[in-house]
């Protein structure tokens, strides 16, 4: 959500999106709808041996690095912290503007786990992953035609996949953000405050918006220093191929019913028919 005034913000929970809801398992073989399957040739060893997967790592979009090394960890009976420490390590192919941090290259998929995947091997494969589906002509073309890199359409992308309520709302978002950005406005996003605060559900006050913080978008004009979370293909899309529109701002008043706009006065009545709403909620 997007506002002016951090005061007349509404206090809301960060919605997962509807693909990020999934949570990250480990199980028999099978493909769901929050995760692209990767196929099933190998995630083995980093020797490259071939090996027979028994089990299954879900990425769900949106996740971050810190959850994603968290899921490796439980995944492959590691202790916690071992996938984290082994990033500076690993070797992966990254953007150099990423310099050395992996977030939003983890590509949310479905990976095979072999009896000899090691944290190494399934980082590698992820950021592989990412790089070769952000490096199609497609994506390469709409950074190019929108003025920014590869890497900053990953960060847009990140955005998007935490701010939109559905599919749907995230190419308007994608607007919003490129909106504020060609007229030096900061982003003012929730998402961006959350991810400097290490927490995804807790209601953004009036103090949040004021720490000291590269990823603080209420302080700080331009895009974050890196990607927020690890973007899907839809969010990819949306970022490359925004909606036309004017809009500024943006609140879900309710389930299904995110409001645009360009009008800061419009969006103060939005975010009042919300705050009327949540005090109705609360009180029945």
């Amino acid at each position: 959500m997007v506002n002016e005034s951090p005061d007349s913000r509404p206090r809301r929970r960060l919605r997962p999106t509807r693909r990020g809801k999934a949570v990250m398992v480990v199980c028999a073989l099978f493909a769901v709808s929050a995760a692209v399957l990767i196929p099933l040739n190998l995630i083995g060893s980093d020797d490259g041996r071939e090996e027979r997967s028994t089990r299954t790592l879900v990425v769900p979009e949106g996740r971050r690095a810190t959850q994603v090394y968290a899921a490796v960890d439980r995944a492959l009976g590691l202790a916690a912290g071992s996938t984290r420490d082994t990033v500076p390590k690993a070797g992966l192919a990254l953007p150099d503007q990423a310099a050395g941090n992996p977030e939003g290259y983890l590509f949310p998929a479905t990976y095979p786990l072999a009896p000899s995947t090691t944290p190494t091997s399934l980082l590698r494969y992820m950021a592989d992953t990412a790089r070769k589906r952000f490096g199609t002509d497609r994506i390469t073309a709409g950074a190019r035609r929108n003025n920014i890199s590869v890497y900053e359409t990953v960060t847009i992308a990140s955005i998007v996949q935490a701010e939109a309520d559905t599919a749907a709302d995230m190419a308007k978002v994608a607007r919003v953000v490129y909106n504020r950005l060609l007229k030096d406005m900061p982003l003012q996003m929730d998402s961006t405050l959350n991810y400097a605060l290490k927490r995804s559900t807790l209601d953004t006050s009036a103090g949040d918006t004021r720490i000291d913080s590269p990823y603080n978008s209420y302080q700080r004009k331009g895009l974050p220093p890196t990607p927020i979370g690890n973007p899907g293909e839809e969010a990819l899309r949306a970022a490359v191929s925004p909606a036309p529109g004017p809009w500024l701002y943006f609140v879900t008043v309710g389930p299904g019913d995110t409001r645009f706009t360009e009008s800061y006065d419009e969006q103060r009545k939005n975010v009042e028919e919300f705050n009327q709403g949540r005090r109705s909620a609360t009180a029945s």
